[in-house]
């Protein structure tokens, strides 16, 4: 019995496991990329609340570079965000310099509020 047989009508290998032919897959490089916290929080959202979306990308094979792109636009938004408040607000190098506590206290309520942003407008939505 041959090890690997090839199925000319679908362009697959198969390779034998055990009484099985089991079909060769190998992911491309972009559904091999990680996804990051927020991409994984993003699958999970849709995995309870958009299953039929999540199976459909799961089944085309877009699903993982999707998620890596949510991902992408979510930390890119973070950085973003985070400076632009800071800078609103007067959180400086200065203020760093002159009280760390209080940076670190304004630094800590300004990015809780850009992760609420960002639960709202891409993880959540």
């Amino acid at each position: 019995m041959d090890k690997y047989i090839f199925d000319e009508s679908n362009g697959l290998w198969y390779e034998l496991q055990g009484d099985y032919y089991i079909p060769c897959l190998i992911l491309s490089e972009e559904e091999t990329q990680p996804i990051g916290l927020w991409g994984r929080r993003h699958k999970e959202y849709l995995k309870e609340h958009k299953h039929y979306l999540y199976t459909t990308m799961l089944i085309e094979g877009t699903l993982n570079s999707y998620l890596a792109d949510i991902d992408r636009q979510a930390q890119e938004c973070l950085l973003v965000l985070t400076k632009q408040i800071a800078e609103q607000e007067n959180v400086t190098e200065r203020l760093k310099a002159d009280n760390a506590m209080l940076w670190v206290q304004k630094m800590n309520e300004i990015q809780s509020r850009v992760r609420e942003i960002i639960y709202s407008e891409i993880i959540y939505a």
